[in-house]
């Protein structure tokens, strides 16, 4: 009887498998093949369009090294001296605005490195914007805030009694008190930033000397890049951004996408360009394009950091990741026809579309996961479509290299990094979809989280004093876990049939993939 049932069951399995076999063959030449040769080739042509873009920013940036165009070179700068007449009035009037939201961490970090600019203190406002929701948080920021008019720092703690547009609303309204009107440019600097004091003597010369110069930029420096393995990869591909997208930009067309933080507008120039637009959730890259195609023009400062914090929880970064990946789609997409019918030059409108939007927001990212997590490792069970190594191999370990470059000391951690980009282009690729078709979490806005300059010594403490907690749902990814599954599975298939061992590649992304599925990256908040 026994026998039977087991020839029974084995009959039944043979049969359902060559029922999916026959299944296989039957869409695999009319449909799957021609789709992932389509899939190919439009995988290598967004490749070479990305490749063609990193070899000309590479070219600009060595250019400009070499002849040592500075922006003090490029436009007029004079430092700013004391007058014995006018005295204090020869100073331009500043607003300083700081937005946060439940900031617990660090608002006593950015408002005391606010309080502590040189500049008259009869000229500068500091207005602190409140969106917190925590009653507690509140009570400590305006006692904060006090604290520090009672040292004559003019000072104004401003809240609104609803979230509606976010940052961009919270500064659209400090914008309408009626103190700003004597104001000529304002400095906007997040909850965990800490300008040097000098900032405003750095930045305010090419505004005050240049009226067609709109926005000064600042470069990011991050304080805790050595906290773990996540914040490196970080710094690996925000180092690039401001050694050389930041950079080619300012240079070669005055134009980049202001960084929402660390910058000082011309007044004038915000309201040109409409003011703070809360429509997606990159409300200041809308600000910059707007006042680009209204003339202005922006200068760039590689050598003045503004320091602040990375996301060092995965959670936490892949919040921001979704909103600056999903925000510049979705802006692109509702920007497309304005800029089209602007009367700006024909260069600029195609380094905007072309360069700036379609080909590092949306081309970048697509292609990362689309075309290394998806199409290679599908072309292992079929290898009648062939990529050519100059696709596969050539074209991104150059593209990999001149990403690397703008951070010396990591790189022996290039082929980490690679690894935790191509998992991150998961989330990406995903946002930048949301984005382009206006998807569900298109207008999601998760602030990160900051832990503070001294939150990592105290997870350094024994942790004798508590057991930490944790929740299933903190640790396991499921995105990530199925990704990783998949091209394990690949990696298996092509170890054992294949020819071009991918199985090696295969293997290594698998791996990273589970590292991030199971929570095995970045800093780990324990539950007490």
């Amino acid at each position: 009887m026994e026998m039977v049932s087991s020839e029974l069951f084995q009959g039944a399995s043979n049969d359902i498998a060559g029922h999916i076999g026959l299944m296989w063959d039957q869409v695999k030449a009319p449909v799957i093949l021609p789709l992932l040769r389509v899939a190919v080739f439009l995988c290598l042509l967004m490749s070479v369009m990305l490749f063609v873009e990193k070899i000309y920013m590479t070219v600009v940036i060595v250019v400009l090294k070499l002849f040592g165009k500075r922006p003090e070179k490029l436009y007029k700068w004079e430092p700013l001296r004391d007058d014995l007449e006018l005295g204090s009035s020869a100073f331009p009037m500043v607003l300083v605005q700081i937005p946060m939201y439940n900031e617990k961490e660090v608002y006593k970090l950015s408002i005391g490195a606010a309080c502590g600019l040189s500049w008259p203190s009869d000229r500068i406002i500091i207005q602190v914007l409140d969106d917190s929701t925590d009653s507690v948080i509140k009570d400590m920021v305006e006692m904060e805030c006090q604290r520090w008019a009672s040292k004559g720092i003019n000072i104004r703690y401003e809240i609104r009694d609803n979230r509606n547009g976010y940052k961009a609303g919270a500064l659209r309204e400090g914008m309408k008190h009626s103190y700003v009107k004597n104001c000529d440019f304002v400095a906007i600097f997040d909850a965990d930033f800490q300008p040097e004091s000098d900032f405003l003597l750095r930045t305010l010369p090419f505004l005050i000397h240049n009226p067609e110069v709109g926005l000064v930029q600042a470069r990011w420096k991050f304080v805790n890049a050595n906290e773990c393995l996540m914040t490196r990869m970080q710094e690996m591909s925000l180092d690039y951004h401001f050694t050389v997208e930041q950079e080619v930009g300012s240079s070669m067309y005055a134009f980049f996408g202001f960084n929402g933080t660390a910058g000082v507008w011309r007044i004038s120039a915000l309201n040109e360009a409409g003011g703070w637009k809360d429509r997606t959730i990159v409300e200041d890259m809308d600000l910059a394009v707007r006042a680009s195609f209204k003339g202005w023009k922006f200068v760039y400062l590689s050598n003045l950091k503004v320091k602040n914090e990375l996301p060092c929880t995965f959670k936490a970064y892949r919040y921001q990741q979704h909103r600056w990946s999903c925000g510049p789609a979705n802006l692109f997409r509702k920007m497309f026809m304005e800029i089209i019918k602007t009367r700006e030059s024909l260069l600029k409108k195609v380094h905007v579309i072309y360069s700036f939007f379609f080909v590092r927001k949306i081309v970048a990212h697509i292609v990362t996961f689309i075309f290394y997590c998806v199409v290679i490792p599908s072309t292992v069970f079929l290898p009648e479509v062939h990529i050519p190594k100059w696709g596969s191999i050539y074209i991104p370990s150059i593209i990999t290299i001149l990403n690397a470059v703008g951070t010396p000391r990591s790189l022996h951690l290039l082929v980490f990094w690679i690894l935790f980009e191509n998992v991150m282009s998961l989330h990406r690729a995903k946002a930048t979809i949301i984005g382009l078709l206006e998807g569900r979490r298109v207008n999601e806005w998760i602030v990160t989280e900051k832990q503070g300059e001294g939150a990592f010594k105290m997870r350094t403490i024994s942790k004798s004093d508590r057991k930490p907690r944790f929740l299933m749902g903190d640790r396991l990814h499921v995105l990530e876990l199925g990704m990783g599954t998949f091209l394990f599975f690949c990696g298996f298939y092509d170890l054992a049939f294949g020819k071009n061992y991918y199985f090696i590649y295969l293997f290594l992304q698998a791996s990273a993939f589970f590292v991030v599925g199971f929570g095995y990256v970045g800093t780990f908040v324990t539950r007490p």
